[in-house]
């Protein structure tokens, strides 16, 4: 962890992840300095989160607002700035497209204006990126041809045309995948990518991406309704309720356990420059589960009525979001050890705890 001795700058830091960087590194930090606007789509209250390590410097501004970071750089000199600040809703992307694009790519541009002005330029930034860039990535033929299939249609969900067919689809991996987003919030974190490792190239800066798959566990926000599925089944099952799957429920995901993708911060920090300069990671369990897999296993845990199958489907949506990890592994000596049950029951206790719930 010697990148995060120094001086650190967490945009977005008071969120989910960010919360959870901060229980491992603040204390470790020089200064752990987290910029974040509290949205309250995220916090159920504007008051600095129980979550945040007391050693981290909470500054409450939006990384969209040049002032803001001229102030915050008046004075400190980061080393290291993680990117985590980011409109994260994949559906909500489609109807809020000009506030992901103002967030991810202009506050992102806003960040590196303002480095430049202060002339603060970080040794290393290291962002959280997206398996959304993958868009619904490739897929292979019985032939064992492969091809991007690219984005289903409205009329092929009406058809109830699920899968493209005579094909399955394949783990992603930045080495051999094309990105080829088909959500706008997938197209803004493949553009924060693409304007991060220009900059850094030109300024002499490492660049790390972390594309992460799936994150839930402990610490994750219970009011946000567009992101984190496993907690809105959670509290439906907690409820009582039976889950509705959409679907027939084999749409497959990544579940990655929080403390997985901490600890893979924690080696892309500690990890030397010749390794993971300009570089990209997949992050996840390197584990495709359904749904419905998902579900009944959620369900299980309360004792809840069977999920039930309902047909609905959200435009936009991919089929298959899954990774192929071996990469990240042999590069970074990472490895996932949370399997979905034990992250469940994890996320679980922990939510039996607090008050925050959808309503």
């Amino acid at each position: 962890m010697s990148n995060s001795s120094g001086d650190v700058l967490v945009t977005g830091g008071a969120g989910f992840i960010g919360s959870a960087l901060s229980q491992r590194f603040a204390g470790e930090a020089g200064r752990w300095v987290v910029l974040d606007n509290l949205h309250p789509q995220v916090h159920a209250d504007s008051g600095r989160p129980a979550s945040l390590h007391p050693d981290a410097e909470l500054v409450v501004g939006d990384v969209t607002d040049a002032a803001v970071w001229d102030s915050l750089l008046n004075d400190f000199r980061p080393d290291v700035i993680i990117h985590l600040a980011a409109e994260t809703g994949t559906a909500q992307s489609l109807e809020a497209a000009s506030r992901h694009a103002e967030v991810n790519v202009t506050g992102t541009t806003r960040m590196l204006d303002a480095l430049g002005r202060a002339d603060a330029i970080p040794t290393r930034i290291v962002l959280s990126s997206s398996r959304a860039v993958y868009g619904e990535g490739r897929w292979q033929r019985e032939s064992g041809e492969t091809f991007y299939p690219g984005q289903r249609s409205h009329a092929q969900f009406e058809a109830g045309e699920w899968d493209f067919r005579d094909a399955r689809p394949l783990p992603s991996s930045a080495g051999t995948t094309t990105p080829a987003p088909t959500s706008v919030y997938g197209a803004t974190k493949l553009a924060q990518e693409n304007i991060l490792t220009a900059w850094a190239g030109a300024k002499e800066a490492e660049v790390s991406v972390l594309r992460l798959q799936n994150v839930y566990g402990p610490g994750q926000s219970l009011i946000n309704s567009y992101t984190g599925i496993v907690s809105l089944f959670s509290q439906l099952a907690e409820a009582g309720r039976s889950i509705p799957v959409y679907e027939d429920g084999a749409i497959t995901r990544d579940f990655v356990l929080i403390d997985d993708v901490v600890s893979a911060f924690a080696a892309v920090l500690g990890a030397p420059g010749s390794v993971v300069d300009r570089a990209v990671f997949d992050v996840g369990s390197g584990t495709a589960t359904t749904v419905l897999e998902l579900a009944t296993v959620i369900a299980a845990y309360h004792g809840a009525p069977e999920p039930h199958i309902t047909g609905q489907f959200r435009d936009g949506d991919v089929r298959s979001a899954s990774c192929d990890i071996g990469s990240t592994v042999e590069r970074l000596g990472w490895r996932p050890v949370n399997g979905l049950s034990e992250g469940v029951a994890l996320l679980q206790d922990w939510m039996a705890g607090q008050s925050d719930r959808i309503r």
